[in-house]
C-alpha cells in the first residue's frame, strides 16, 4: 500500500514541475581587456550610456567616459588595485548622481555623495544627476539681492550678486580660501546655504577648513564635499559637478545657495590626467580641447531664476499653486502681464509669487596663479567665463 506522505509530497512535485515558467534575464557585461593608473579599457557594453555607473566584482564604481568603436573608456572611482584583465563589468543603468536635499547639511560628504565625517548614513531619497544643461535666458532673471561676505573692501566695492560667478584669484597663501570661508561664516543665521568643494587638497587642510566651520557654527548651513588630493582623478574630475547639483536643488525650491569650487586648477589638472591616460587628443599644456568647456558647463549653472506669478483671489490661502486663469507669468515681462490681466479680472484677485520659484544659485571659483600669471590658461579661461574677479597678491 502506497504511503501517503509520499504521494502528497510527488503530487506537491509534480504540481510545482507543472507550474515552473522559466525567466529568461538578459545582461549587459563587458571585459577588463587593459586596467592601469584608475582607467580600465572595457570590450563589450554596446548600449552604455556617457557618464553611466559601471560595477566591476569587487564592488568599485566606475564611470563610462570614453564611448569608443569596440571599447569603453572607464575612469575607475575608486582603488583600482584588486581589478585584473578579464573581470566582467556589468551596466548599472544609472547616470553618475548625488544624494541631495537637507538631509546633507552640517555633513561631511565625498564626490559621490557618501558620508565620510563618521555621523552615519544620509537620510534622504532624493538624487540628482551631477551634469545638467544650464538654464536658459528665458528662465533667468536679473541679480538684484547681494551675497553678504562680510568684507567690507568687498561688499562695498564690489558687491557680488546673487546668481553671479565671481572668481577668487591669486597665488599660493594670498588668502583665496580665507575669504571663501569668512563669506560661509557671514551666512549663519540668514537664508543662504552654502556648499564648500575642496578639490585636490591635502586631507589636513581639509579637516582645517572643517574645524574652523564648526567651531564658527557654519557647519548648520553649509555641505562639505571632499575629493582631497589622495584620492582618485576621477573623484576630483566630478566633484564639482556633484557640488553644484546639491546646490541645484536649493535654487530649484526657491531658496538661495552659495557653491565655491576650491580651486579649479586642480580640477583641470585632474581632467587632464584622466583625458591623457584615456589617450585624448592634447593641446595647448596638454590639455584636452574641451578644456574650456569643462568649467564653462560647470559655471553656467549658477544663475538667478525667474519668479513665476500667478493670479489668486485676496482670500486664497498661503501655498496656493494654481492660478484662477490657469495661466503662469514668467519673470518681470510676465509681471507686467499678469498686472494687466489682473486688471481685466476686477478688484478681488491679487498677483502672488508661485511657491519654490525665484531661486538663485551663486558661484564662487578660485584659481591659482603662478607668480601673479593670470595670462595662463586655465585662469584666461576661467576669467573669460566669470562675471568679476577677485584679484589677491601679497
Amino acid at each position: 500500500m502506497p504511503n501517503p506522505e509520499l504521494q502528497t509530497i510527488a503530487t506537491t512535485l509534480l504540481e510545482r514541475i507543472q507550474q515552473f515558467q522559466p525567466v529568461v534575464v538578459t545582461e549587459d557585461v563587458g571585459t577588463v581587456i587593459e586596467v592601469g593608473d584608475g582607467i580600465a579599457r572595457v570590450s563589450g557594453l554596446p548600449t552604455v550610456q556617457m557618464s553611466e555607473l559601471v560595477t566591476f566584482p569587487d564592488g568599485t564604481l566606475g564611470m563610462a567616459f570614453n564611448l569608443e568603436v569596440d571599447n569603453v573608456g572607464v575612469i575607475i572611482m575608486g582603488d583600482y588595485t584588486d581589478i585584473r584583465e578579464g573581470d566582467l563589468v556589468r551596466r548599472t543603468g544609472r547616470i553618475v548622481s548625488v544624494p541631495v536635499g537637507d538631509a546633507l547639511l552640517g555633513r561631511v560628504v565625498d564626490a559621490l555623495g557618501r558620508p565620510i565625517d563618521g555621523k552615519g548614513p544620509i537620510r534622504t531619497d532624493k538624487y540628482r544627476p551631477i551634469e545638467r544643461i544650464a538654464p536658459g535666458v528665458v528662465l533667468r532673471q536679473n541679480v538684484d539681492t547681494p551675497v553678504q561676505t562680510g568684507i567690507k573692501a568687498i561688499d562695498a566695492m564690489i558687491p557680488i550678486g546673487r546668481g553671479q560667478r565671481e572668481l577668487i584669484i591669486g597665488d599660493r597663501q594670498t588668502g583665496k580660501t580665507a575669504i571663501a570661508i569668512d563669506t560661509i561664516i557671514n551666512q549663519k543665521g540668514k537664508d543662504l546655504i552654502c556648499i564648500y568643494v575642496a578639490i585636490g587638497q591635502k586631507r589636513a587642510q581639509i579637516r582645517q577648513v572643517v574645524a574652523t566651520l564648526e567651531r564658527y557654527g557654519a557647519m548648520e548651513h553649509t555641505i562639505v564635499v571632499v575629493a582631497s588630493a589622495s584620492e582618485p582623478a576621477a573623484l576630483q574630475y566630478i566633484a564639482p559637478y556633484a557640488g553644484c547639483a546639491m546646490g541645484e536643488e536649493f535654487m530649484e525650491q526657491g531658496r538661495d545657495a552659495l557653491v565655491i569650487y576650491d580651486d579649479l586648477s586642480k580640477h583641470a589638472w585632474a581632467y587632464r590626467q584622466v583625458s591623457l591616460l584615456l589617450r585624448r587628443p592634447p593641446g595647448r599644456e596638454a590639455y584636452p580641447g574641451d578644456i574650456f568647456y569643462l568649467h564653462s558647463r560647470l559655471l553656467e549653472r549658477a544663475a538667478r531664476l525667474a519668479n513665476h506669478w500667478i493670479i489668486v483671489p485676496r482670500d486664497a490661502p498661503e501655498g496656493v499653486t494654481e492660478g484662477v486663469d490657469g495661466q503662469v507669468y514668467i519673470g518681470p515681462l510676465g509681471r507686467e502681464r499678469a498686472e494687466e490681466r489682473l486688471k481685466e479680472l476686477g478688484d478681488g484677485y491679487e498677483i502672488r509669487k508661485k511657491p519654490g520659484t525665484g531661486g538663485s544659485l551663486t558661484a564662487l571659483p578660485i584659481v591659482e596663479t603662478l607668480l601673479g600669471d593670470v595670462t595662463a590658461y586655465i585662469p584666461t579661461n576661467v576669467i573669460s567665463i566669470t562675471d568679476g574677479q577677485i584679484y589677491l597678491e601679497t
